[in-house]
């Protein structure tokens, strides 16, 4: 559905020139839910921008193939924009409106007939949760009502394709997991979504692929269990002994025949406690990039 080829994005020019998005090829397909992870600075939010066409790449291509389009399509081209939703970071909502104006606003953008447009209001209120606080001006929401709104905004015309960056920056936990039924409703629904986050949990309960990026680049790419697979290491096996002061750390790649051997040892104390520790997508980013994800 989506390819980007040798996608470059450069700000400035000369020697001074940063690069925010260095040479990405990928492509993510139709009703997958594709996960963009890297640290906040990592190239994220500059690829989805051009993803829907509000930044030009500097150099190589992005095309769009929609089901029941037999066109390739351009971001920057008009027909690609009825396909595209976004929800940006940074909440794009006006606060002397209500919920309900705020996306009969946003609707009428995409020229929605007025009867389409009242039910898609309903629909997308109903959806994040805020059927009953539409008539309240959103400068009365919480940060995480505006963050559901937001979403809601970028689903009012019902696009193909729905990119949501950032989107449980700053939530709380009721909001945190109301947006995370929304992803995988919008997926039921057979929707294209792609989640830019910094919070590997969120992209290993959500996403069927995720792409790891840094400093612009691609680091890895493929599903959560396969990245782990090949690049989170070794497990831990940590064993406490009653007649032990430390306790035994093994890093293995046979967890369970380290732990069975470790209860036979009864001729080293009793085990007070046991654990494994297997590597997750925390293990893979650490691997891959050396460091913490970094504000």
């Amino acid at each position: 559905m989506i390819t980007l080829s040798d996608v470059t994005r450069r700000f400035g020019s000369g020697q001074s020139a940063r690069i925010a998005v260095d040479r990405l090829s990928l492509s993510i397909s139709d009703g997958e839910v594709f996960g963009l992870l890297g640290p906040n600075g990592a190239g994220k939010t500059t690829t989805i921008s051009m993803i829907v066409g509000l930044l030009r790449p500097s150099s190589g291509r992005i095309s769009l193939r929609v089901p029941g389009d037999p066109h390739e399509l351009d971001p920057f081209d008009g027909p690609a924009k009825k396909y595209l939703g976004i929800a940006t970071q940074s909440i794009s909502l006006y606060d002397e409106l209500s919920g309900i104006e705020n996306l009969r606003l946003f609707g009428s953008l995409f020229s929605l007939p007025r009867a389409t447009l009242a039910a898609r209001v309903d629909e997308c209120l109903r959806m994040v949760g805020l059927t009953e606080r539409g008539r309240d001006r959103v400068s009365a929401y919480s940060g995480g009502m505006k963050r559901r709104l937001n979403v809601a905004a970028a689903l009012i015309h019902d696009p193909a394709i729905v990119l949501l960056d950032e989107p449980t920056a700053g939530v709380d936990p009721h909001s945190r997991h109301a947006l995370f039924e929304i992803v995988r409703l919008l997926k039921s629904q057979g929707k294209t979504v792609i989640y830019s986050t910094h919070y590997m949990e969120e992209a290993e309960q959500l996403c069927d692929r995720v792409a790891i990026i840094d400093h612009g680049k691609l680091l890895a790419l493929g599903r959560v269990d396969d990245l782990i697979t090949m690049h989170g290491g070794s497990s831990v096996v940590r064993v406490e002994r009653f007649n032990a002061e430390t306790p035994e750390l093994t890093v293995t790649d046979r967890p369970l025949e380290v732990l069975r051997q470790a209860l036979d040892q009864g001729e080293r104390g009793g085990v007070k406690s046991a654990t494994i520790q297997s590597p997750d997508l925390q293990a893979v980013f650490l691997k891959l990039t050396g460091r913490e994800l970094r504000d």
